[in-house]
């Protein structure tokens, strides 16, 4: 990592330039870097422009070792003069001070309790959590003031929270989603490589539901002409449901800049014949044409309704942001998220 070559406006804006780089000698993290920094800033504002429904998000990690090739997320890396393909995969930034800055943000006098959504980003509950143990801290703090807060991950590590979450949930709003695009196993060793299968994922949802903590699933991404059969709708729309969610929410694939290249190189090593009609789905930007869009939406609310479930109420699940990316912060909780647009 270039850290050396970045100052003024580069990472040592966001961490000080106190950085220490470990690799660790264990199968799981294999050809992993992990580079420890001391954030500045951790309550995050999200863009006015943004259509998602909160407005501060938490991230204790950048990059993601859950792999997933379409991830939004990867142009972040680059402001780290990172790659946005494998290097996004594998040098993970961790914000070791992430519980005490939280703790010390919430109390400050300037912050008015709002809403915080957390794995908007990149996954919380990623490998690197096992080892760094952030997550116990952060839901402490956001505990211990009584913060509402909300949790979108792939990760089965969420169970180990539990006590944390049904002790949080006696206090304030928390609201719980998993991300479960599909349950074609095959294309999830492609396309996920790095995120536990998704029927671990939805056994995640049914032990969470059945400790009394309502789980939605957001069923994301759907991947045109790869998981979006009405079959393949139906079998993932009734995994769900048998998995006890409350809900299940999709959301079509898009590719923003940084995504997009990985995304299309992947399609390409394993599904070349699709590429062409990628880039003609998607040739007036990073979203599936409207009418597209609508037509999974609808399938999957009749199949959701035909199982006896519904879509998400209005701010029940907190989607991976469309245009929200990393910060450059400013100090305190007034740090502003820059817009990947």
């Amino acid at each position: 990592m270039r850290w050396e070559n970045l100052d003024g406006d580069g990472p040592a804006a966001l961490f000080g330039s106190d950085v220490v780089t470990r690799r660790f000698d264990t199968p799981e993290f294999a050809g992993v870097t992990f580079h420890e920094v001391r954030a500045r800033s951790l309550v995050n504002r999200v863009p006015g422009a943004s259509r998602m429904p909160f407005d501060w998000t938490v991230n204790p990690y950048r990059g993601c070792t859950h792999a997933c090739v379409y991830c939004f997320a990867r142009r972040t890396h680059s402001y780290l003069d990172l790659g946005t393909g494998a290097d996004f995969d594998s040098q993970i930034v961790v914000k070791t001070n992430a519980p005490a800055l939280l703790r010390r943000e919430l109390g400050s006098r300037n912050w008015r309790g709002e809403h915080i959504a957390m794995g908007t980003n990149v996954d919380c509950y990623q490998r690197a959590e096992g080892r760094y143990r952030l997550m116990p801290g952060i839901l402490t703090a956001l505990r211990d003031y009584a913060n509402p807060f909300s949790l979108l991950t792939k990760g089965t590590l969420i169970l180990r929270d539990l006590d944390l979450l049904r002790s949080a949930a006696a206090v304030c709003d928390v609201g719980v989603s998993v991300s479960v695009g599909f349950t074609d196993e095959e294309l999830w060793r492609t396309v996920e490589p790095g995120t536990p299968a998704p029927q671990r994922r939805l056994e995640v949802v049914r032990a969470l539901s059945g400790q009394g903590i309502p789980c939605g699933v957001l069923m994301a991404p759907v991947l045109p002409f790869l998981s979006d059969s009405p079959a393949q709708l139906r079998a993932t729309v009734r995994a769900v449901a048998e998995a006890g969610a409350t809900s299940v929410t999709p959301l079509t694939l898009h590719l923003r800049p940084g995504a997009r290249e990985w995304f299309t190189a992947w399609l390409a090593a394993h599904h070349p014949p699709l590429v062409r009609r990628y880039e003609e789905l998607y040739d007036s930007g990073a979203y599936a044409p409207t009418w597209y869009q609508r037509r999974i939406t609808r399938q999957v609310h009749e199949l959701a309704a035909e199982y006896g479930m519904g879509p998400a109420a209005p701010g029940a699940h907190r989607f991976p942001p469309e245009d929200a990316g990393e910060q450059r912060p400013a100090a305190g909780p007034e740090a502003t998220q820059l817009t990947l647009l």
